[in-house]
């Protein structure tokens, strides 16, 4: 199925499916309308592949396996707000430093990241990320984030509505209201 050379597809759920080699594939700057990108427990190892998408705000990359090169998403997804690299492989504070230069980022889950066992870790990452408002969905002051705080993901879990899938090569992009 070709999309042609401008998709208008805003929310790409990719969840579950794996990923050859650890490495982002298939998405690339023709997704520049892109607002949201879930790629949970896609077997990623790195970050480096992702393409320049100026409208991304939401990107989900829990459960993965990445340790590390998170420069390449200060560089090419400036729009970023929410941020979830929960269960991976962060150990250290320094590996998050390159999230410094995401103005605009407001909300970062790290939980079961071995980072968070780390003495200071909360106070650390918050005097880092002076932008953030939330860290794994608690503020400063551990008041929690509410819905309208923009921790609801706002995607429609109603089966195959904007949701595209890549198994084994094979593309299944289903439109919904998209």
């Amino acid at each position: 199925m070709c999309l042609g050379s401008h998709v208008h597809v805003t929310e790409l759920v990719l969840d579950n499916c794996r990923s050859g080699e650890g490495k982002i594939e298939g998405i690339t700057e023709e997704f520049s309308n892109l607002e949201l990108l879930s790629l949970i427990n896609v077997g990623l190892t790195s970050v480096a592949d992702v393409p320049k998408l100026d409208k991304l705000k939401k990107l989900e990359l829990s459960d993965n396996r990445i340790s590390g090169g998170l420069e390449v998403l200060a560089e090419r997804l400036v729009s970023l707000t929410h941020l979830n690299l929960s269960g991976n492989k962060f150990k250290d504070i320094s590996t998050l430093e390159p999230l410094k230069k995401l103005p605009q980022l407001k909300s970062l889950d790290l939980f079961n990241c071995e980072v968070t066992n780390l003495a200071d870790y909360r106070d650390s990452i918050f005097k880092l990320l002076p932008q953030l408002i939330y860290l794994d969905g608690y503020d400063i002051d551990d008041c929690e984030a509410s819905d309208s705080d923009g921790e609801g993901d706002g995607v429609d879990d109603e089966e195959g509505e904007g949701v595209a899938s890549t198994w084994s090569g094979q593309k299944n992009i289903k439109m919904g209201r998209l």
